[in-house]
């Protein structure tokens, strides 16, 4: 019972410090952690067992880490290492392209084709951040996409708002339709064995049919705004060449390939064998021996805050996991539903999406993966529906505000930096309507084909 209390303290603790963000969200996770493992494991319960299995550390040296034959039954708790090595490797590769100016060339090159049209562009910026945030961070995508977006305004003369906008919400939601796009995928999909074709066939066909409707919405409340800008006179010839953009091209064609043999892995992984952190750890040596004296450079341009962030966040929820209180929940959700399966997806897609607006979707769904690993296991639903309504919840819940997820966040930033200031207010006017839409149409889809 003391332990179950601690676990639950240190683990709201966590949440509101992260919230509050008086505190780098790093720190607060692994101070959190720490905690957890001398005063619930060590204190409280004195065991031992449940420190090594949070800590997970023996599972690297598995030969199922790295490659698995056939199904694996195994059970995995605690801290996901296979999540932070795929991550590790995906911001490697990924800072190896910028530094080539692959993003940058491919924002302008797109920009060059509709021949730099507002609307045209418009449409096109948002399907193209769906399309990257399907196999690389949306906080990378935006951080790219915004700035080039801004430059463009400025010598296009059109508002940048209005695209920034329809962007953000685009990145979030192509990161939902693929394991490797964002991270609460990553981290359900390694936690609950599942392929990127899972995903893929899954929420990604959720995401391609709400695209649809996304891009129609925006165009509907933005759509004026662009076309009235179209008919400004422009200097065309003040605009660079998408080819300006590479730095180097031999560092060009080589990231381009690395990232293209990336996607392939990822797709065929279920085929192959080889895990996602054989895959992270491949792409990040390969980039890496690319790089040759500049390999250092990538590596200090890591963001490895991030990476214990997600370890202190995996070691309290373990805390949860180990005293039962994940349990008790997932009963209690059981008990409302009454074993129902639509309103068990209704109530997991919907707390999902609320949460995710107004705290981080992270730890939300590292928390929510052992209550429906439990749910399924007491009520004999299919543990893949209910893994899809919480990937959609958590992914596209939160772009319903600024702070809903690390994307948004940048975006903004990115816009305020500019001299564009995007409130509250404007930020949800558009974003919160959009959300509804997509977690409406993503609960459709779901009673549908799975219930």
């Amino acid at each position: 019972m003391i332990a179950q209390v601690l676990a639950v303290v240190i683990f709201v603790a966590m949440f509101l410090l992260i919230v509050s963000e008086k505190i780098e969200r790093h720190i607060v996770t692994l101070g959190c952690g720490l905690l957890t493992i001398l005063l619930v494991f060590g204190l409280s319960m004195h065991s031992t067992s449940a420190i090594f299995k949070t800590l997970n550390l023996h599972s690297i040296i598995t030969k199922s880490f790295w490659y698995v034959s056939g199904a694996s039954s195994e059970e995995t708790s605690g801290i996901n290492w296979a999540t932070i090595i795929f991550i590790f490797g995906m911001m490697v590769m990924v800072e190896g392209m910028a530094k080539a100016g692959f993003f940058r060339w491919l924002c302008m090159k797109l920009a060059k084709m509709v021949n730099y049209k507002p609307v045209p562009l418009f449409i096109t910026f948002m399907v193209m951040s769906s399309i990257l945030a399907m196999f690389i961070d949306s906080i990378t995508v935006i951080l790219f996409l915004a700035a080039v977006t801004i430059e463009l305004a400025k010598l296009l003369k059109f508002n940048p708002v209005p695209m920034i906008l329809s962007e953000i919400f685009c990145a979030n939601l192509g990161g939902s339709a693929t394991m490797c796009g964002d991270p609460p995928n990553i981290i359900i999909g390694t936690s609950l064995e599942l392929s990127f074709a899972d995903f893929l066939t899954n929420t990604g066909v959720i995401a391609a049919i709400s695209l649809v409707f996304v891009i129609v919405y925006f165009y509907f409340v933005f759509g004026k705004t662009m076309a009235a800008d179209s008919s400004k006179d422009i200097d065309l010839s003040a605009i660079p060449e998408p080819k300006d953009a590479i730095t180097n091209k031999r560092d060009f064609i080589i990231s381009s390939i690395i990232f293209g043999c990336a996607v392939v892995l990822l797709v065929t992984h279920a085929q192959t064998g080889l895990t996602v952190a054989f895959i992270g750890t491949a792409v990040a040596v390969v980039t890496l021996i690319a790089a040759g004296t500049s390999a250092f450079e990538l590596l200090k341009k890591v963001d490895y805050k991030t990476l214990m962030f997600f370890i202190g966040l995996f070691a309290v929820v373990g805390g949860l996991e180990e005293t039962g209180i994940l349990k008790i929940v997932a009963n209690f959700i059981g008990d409302i539903s009454g074993g129902n399966l639509k309103l068990m997806v209704a109530i997991i897609i919907w707390i999902s999406a609320i949460a995710s607006a107004f705290v981080d979707n992270i730890p939300f769904a590292a928390t929510m993966i052992p209550i429906i690993k439990s749910l399924a296991a007491t009520t004999g639903v299919n543990i893949e529906t209910l893994a899809w309504a919480l990937s959609m919840g958590t992914d596209i819940g939160g772009s319903a505000t600024p702070i809903g997820a690390s994307a948004n966040v940048v975006g903004t930033s990115v816009a305020a930096k500019n001299g564009y200031i995007i409130g509250w207010g404007k930020y949800c006017k558009s974003a919160a309507p959009a959300t509804i839409i997509v977690i409406t149409i993503s609960m459709i889809v779901i009673f549908i084909r799975y219930c």
